[in-house]
C-alpha cells in the first residue's frame, strides 16, 4: 500500500510542476524564475522530475540500501507509466473528438 502512494504521491507532483499552471499561477512564475538552469531543465522534463521526487519518498518503503535503490527506482517507473497511461488516455480522447467532428461536417 505504501508503495502504491508512493507512485501516486511522485505522479502527482511531477504533473502539477511539470504540465500545470498552479494556483495564482505560482508554478509558471517558478518555471519562469528558474529559466533555463538545471532545476529549470528538471522542471520540464516529467521523467527527470518523477526521479528526483521518488527519491525521498523511498525512505517512505525501506531503509536498507539495495531496498532503497530498487523502491527509488520502481516509484518513479511506477509514476512514468502513469504518466503515459494518462497521455495515451489523452491523445485517445483528443482523436475522438477530432473523428466526430469530421462526421459532423459531412
Amino acid at each position: 500500500m505504501r508503495f502504491l502512494l508512493c507512485v501516486l504521491a511522485t505522479w502527482r507532483m511531477a504533473h502539477f510542476l511539470v504540465a500545470e499552471d498552479g494556483p495564482w499561477d505560482i508554478v509558471v512564475k517558478l518555471r519562469s524564475l528558474l529559466g533555463d538552469s538545471l532545476l529549470g531543465a528538471v522542471m520540464d522534463c516529467f521523467y527527470c522530475l518523477s526521479v528526483w521526487l521518488a527519491f525521498p519518498l523511498a525512505f517512505v518503503i525501506t531503509q536498507d540500501v539495495f531496498g532503497w535503490f530498487i523502491s527509488w527506482m520502481a516509484i518513479s517507473g511506477g509514476a512514468a507509466l502513469l504518466e503515459q497511461a494518462s497521455q495515451r488516455e489523452t491523445s485517445n480522447q483528443h482523436h475522438s473528438l477530432r473523428q466526430s467532428d469530421k462526421e459532423d461536417l459531412k
